[in-house]
């Protein structure tokens, strides 16, 4: 009867996605911190900093009463809210009705891919690029179809890029990150806009990650709702807001596709978590509180920006934006892999391994979050100079 169930309890092709490192090297962390090591983690995209104090009251004061499941779409004061921002940060003005509250941007994403694209559809992601885009496009039966970009598109898919793919075989979708993970590097206004207007002109559907909004240092990153009300936005609580644990994000939805949106989330999670609707309708007042926290992130940027190339990492992507510093290592090593895991273990420095982002060159790359405070980025430099001296 075992080996029966053996035979029967086989995983499905489409679960046959590669693993996120990035969590495996936390996993290889937190082995060495049960051993009483001290790890610097710069490995995780993940703010140190905890929500703001006004989500966390209201999040205490809702516990006084029932959580029950909220409409399919989110709770309409948060829906409110949040397209009242994009006046706010945008001068734009959003329909209320096309905010869809996700369980963080990770269901965003799913929600996206699911509406817009059918089984063996071809969608185009970047190179370096955010892992799960092509991994739960694998996992859904379409085809991530991978563009690599370079300096001369400032690390980003271009439109000549794009339509050249397209004319070799149609593509269905793309999607584009400003700023991006794991550079931080950002498109201009003027590059997204030519971007989305040829994907658009030729049929090609645009979904713009725009979870890193709000951490921008060398210019304002350009929101896509500016430029198309047909281009799919996903954002999310967990960077700016400080608010990952609490897995909530959303979309803006282009008006032909809410219902089939609404559709799907109403059978795959029935709707976001309650109690995590209500502390992100709250996190909106804490602006002051999450300033101050980019105000660290723009520190920890300039700590790395001087002291990496002082210690021998001096090339890298343009850091623009987010909180992460895309580092080439290849003077070094030619094994991202082995590179991480040995800084890891004889420096204390989590880092995650390029070849998560880009399996063609990332080899060559590590991806370094610099989300921690100011002191322990400090003693990251040190302790790599300390390690590479060696």
């Amino acid at each position: 009867m075992l080996e029966r169930a053996k035979h029967l309890l086989r995983p499905s092709v489409r679960s046959a996605v590669p693993p996120f490192m990035v969590m495996d090297v936390v996993a290889a962390a937190a082995r060495l911190e049960s051993q009483g090591r001290r790890i610097i983690h710069m490995e995780v995209g993940q703010p140190a900093a905890g929500a703001p104090a006004t989500a966390i009251a209201a999040a205490r004061a809702a516990l006084a009463s029932p959580l029950r499941y909220t409409e399919t779409l989110g709770v309409a004061s948060l829906r409110r809210r949040i397209a009242r921002a994009y006046g706010e940060w945008h001068h734009l003005d959003i329909d209320p009705d096309r905010i869809v509250v996700t369980t963080g941007s990770s269901a965003g994403f799913i929600l996206s891919f699911l509406a817009a694209f059918d089984a063996g559809d071809r969608v185009a992601v970047p190179l370096p690029g955010y892992p799960p885009y092509r991994h739960i496009l694998t996992a859904l039966g379409c085809e991530p179809v991978a563009i690599e970009t370079s300096a001369a598109t400032r690390w980003s898919i271009d439109s000549e890029a794009l339509l050249a793919h397209h004319r070799a075989k149609r593509l269905k979708g793309v999607i584009v990150g400003s700023p991006a993970n794991p550079s931080g590097t950002m498109m201009t206004a003027n590059a997204l806009a030519e971007l989305i207007g040829c994907a658009e002109d030729a049929g090609i559907a645009v979904i713009s990650d725009e979870i890193y909004h709000g951490l921008d240092y060398t210019f304002a990153a350009e929101c896509a709702a500016r430029i198309s009300p047909d281009t799919i936005i996903v954002n999310s609580f967990s960077k700016y807001f400080c608010m990952t644990g609490w897995r909530i994000g959303w979309m803006v939805v282009p008006p032909p596709l809410v219902r089939a949106v609404e559709r799907l989330q109403q059978n795959l999670t029935i709707s976001v978590p309650t109690l995590s609707q209500i502390a992100a309708e709250a996190a909106f007042e804490g602006r002051a509180e999450l300033e101050n926290v980019r105000r660290g992130y723009e520190e920890n940027r300039h700590i790395l920006l001087d002291g990496l190339p002082r210690v021998g990492l001096d090339s890298f992507l343009p850091a623009d934006g987010a909180f992460y510093l895309y580092a080439d290592v290849s003077r070094f090593s030619g094994d991202s892999f082995a590179f991480a895991k040995r800084m890891l273990e004889e420096a204390g420095v989590a880092a995650t391994p390029g070849v998560d982002f880009d399996p063609v060159r990332g080899k060559n790359f590590l991806r370094f979050c610099y989300a921690g405070a100011p002191e322990e980025m400090r003693e990251a430099v040190e302790r790599i100079g300390a390690w590479l001296r060696k």
